[in-house]
């Protein structure tokens, strides 16, 4: 594939650098005959179809394209200035190419064809990669418009936009022919539906899922998905009544008998308040649990601690008018944060045994650079890691274990994985780290035990 870009890059460089040395034609058969229909092909149609042909989606192919555009405008600058700059200056009339003074004519409709003709490969190559590529995220998109204007600057960045765009491609589309390859063999369609449970101040929406792409990619591969759907702050009792109305109203209405809770954050805690006290555990096949804090937090301790009862209240009253908005019925803020205390957690977990006849395991990460994680967690994770040692930017790497099975996710450099780097939150690709093919296997593991 690389040797293919290269080779494509050449040629495409090749042809810009032929249309914009012929200068002799009439402006009128420039914009007629070459430039608009230039412009419309590079636009509607992916270009180097013998690449393109090797890719499995039409974004990736448009993403492709522009990234393919965009390295022949890097090359095709780098030959102009090498061409131009010498020729200008009268170092190439042994060639037969006169310097600007002996005309400037020929010179001044050579430099505007250079800069038409750059400008119609830049502006196709950046908009494909600004529309279709989804691992550039706001960041990226800001910093190459902001810098677009700064020389040098704006080529280092572009090399960078290329960078991401094609590494999105290839990561991308081996997804997809992974996905292609194995699709018969259905790995995460489980004898039980997953119910899918999600943490402290999110909700399920419609239109946003707090899971990212993981519930898609379940689904490519067998999974039935539901969801929790309970409030998104309420204490540990009530959310787990919630969760165990849920439960059986989802085995009522699908005749399923069971199902199998993938939960994080807090939607752990919640679902073995539902196993443990409002008899979900006969409907209950595993519960998974991941980035969960089982024993709670000691730095949600040292908040609580050091804020006064005013200043809770009037925090709490503020985030309870959001969350009603957001579809809560009856939000409890306090009492959400306070079942988050490594203190609240002892007296949890004497109420929540170990349930029997349900496999249970669990999954923890940690954030290995304060600095690697999006905002807000790379701010808390320095705080968070002074009470509570490695973390996640939320939860202690020592509260995560419990069940039969405990796995700790965690990758090389500086990134690490965050708490909602785990449940794929920002939906974004982090190197060495598959969180998609990581609840895909989660998934394919339970099936194999049965579940």
């Amino acid at each position: 594939m690389i040797v293919l870009e290269i080779i494509y890059a050449i040629l495409g460089a090749a042809v810009a650098l032929a249309l914009e040395n012929i200068v002799m034609l009439p402006i009128s058969v420039w914009f007629l005959v070459i430039l608009i229909p230039l412009f419309i092909v590079l636009q509607v149609i992916p270009v180097f179809p013998p690449a393109a042909l090797r890719i499995h989606s039409i974004r990736l192919r448009n993403t492709q394209a522009g990234s393919m555009l965009l390295k022949i405008f890097l090359l095709t600058m780098v030959i102009d200035l090498a061409f131009n700059i010498p020729g200008m200056c009268g170092a190439l009339e042994s060639m037969d190419i006169p310097a600007i003074g002996d005309a400037p004519w020929k010179w001044t409709g050579h430099i505007l064809l250079n800069v038409l003709i750059e400008n119609i490969i830049f502006w196709n190559g950046i908009v494909r990669i600004y529309i279709t590529t989804n691992q550039l995220g706001m960041k990226y998109r800001v910093i190459g418009a902001l810098c677009g204007m700064i020389p040098i600057v704006n080529l280092i960045v572009l090399g960078i936009l290329i960078r991401i765009s094609d590494k999105e491609v290839k990561f991308e589309n081996e997804k997809i022919l992974l996905n292609e390859s194995r699709a018969s063999e259905q790995i995460c369609a489980c004898k039980y539906p997953i119910l899918m449970v999600h943490g402290v101040f999110f909700r399920d929406f419609r239109f946003f899922n707090y899971w990212g792409r993981i519930p898609a990619e379940l689904e490519k591969n067998g999974a039935k998905i539901y969801y929790g759907n309970q409030q998104s702050a309420a204490s540990v009792v009530t959310s787990g009544m919630e969760l165990a109305q849920r439960i059986k109203k989802i085995c009522e209405e699908t005749g399923c008998e069971k199902v199998n809770i993938i939960a994080h954050s807090k939607g752990g805690l919640d679902s073995r308040m539902a196993i443990a006290r409002f008899g979900a555990a006969p409907y209950v096949a595993s519960l998974t649990t991941i980035n969960t804090p089982h024993r709670g937090c000691e730095f949600a301790d040292y908040l609580l601690s050091k804020i006064g009862e005013s200043h809770q209240v009037r925090v709490a009253s503020m985030y309870e008018a959001a969350l009603r908005k957001a579809g809560d019925p009856n939000p409890n803020f306090l009492a959400a944060v306070t079942d988050l205390t490594s203190s609240a957690c002892v007296k949890l977990n004497e109420e929540m045994p170990d349930p029997e006849g349900i496999y249970c395991q669990s999954f923890g990460s940690k954030l290995n650079h304060a600095s690697s994680g999006r905002f807000p967690l790379n701010f808390s994770t320095l705080l968070v890691g002074h009470f509570d040692g490695p973390n996640d930017g939320l939860v202690g790497a020592k509260s995560f274990c419990w069940g039969q099975d405990y796995q700790f996710l965690t990758v090389t450099g500086k990134r690490g994985i965050s708490h909602g780097d785990v449940i794929d939150l920002n939906r974004e690709n982090i190197d060495g780290f598959d969180v998609r093919e990581t609840f895909v296997q989660i998934v394919s593991n339970l099936r194999k035990k049965g579940f």
